[in-house]
């Protein structure tokens, strides 16, 4: 857990949202480390690996096995949650578990893969105690 800026829900909390992810596929030992940051950075490595000139939620490095970072900029968050009319706490639940599912093997880059998806977040987000984060319109980018 690294915490590059303030304002993030604690890291107990962002923990327990990754390991309910953890808890959909067969339990392999992986690393996963959870950084929370502000927008320069988020901008500058979505410019470097997704060629995107912009800070955006929640950025996915796999290394295998289910291990990798979950990079997630807390400003973008902070605005969707506010524009969306949601509490901070469960956007940062769904993209908790959407950055965690994209290391177990995840995408949402074919209509099919996406419903699978978007299924399996909703699962998880309704075992820790949250609703459809489909239901009020949000997109994960």
């Amino acid at each position: 857990m690294q915490l590059a800026v303030a304002g993030a829900p604690s890291a107990v909390l962002l923990r327990r949202f990754a390991r309910a992810a953890l808890q959909t596929s067969a339990r392999a030992r992986c690393e996963i480390t959870l950084r929370v940051v502000g927008a320069v950075e988020s901008k500058r490595l979505n410019g470097r690996f997704r060629r995107r000139d912009r800070a955006t939620n929640v950025l996915s490095f796999a290394y295998g096995g289910g291990s990798g970072d979950v990079i997630l900029c807390h400003p973008v968050i902070a605005r969707e949650a506010r524009a969306q009319g949601k509490a901070l706490r469960a956007h940062y639940a769904h993209l908790v578990v959407h950055g965690v599912l994209h290391l177990r093997g995840h995408d949402h880059l074919r209509k099919t893969d996406a419903e699978r998806m978007e299924k399996a977040e909703i699962r998880i987000l309704m075992r820790l105690g949250y609703g459809d984060p489909y239901a009020a319109g949000e997109t994960v980018k």
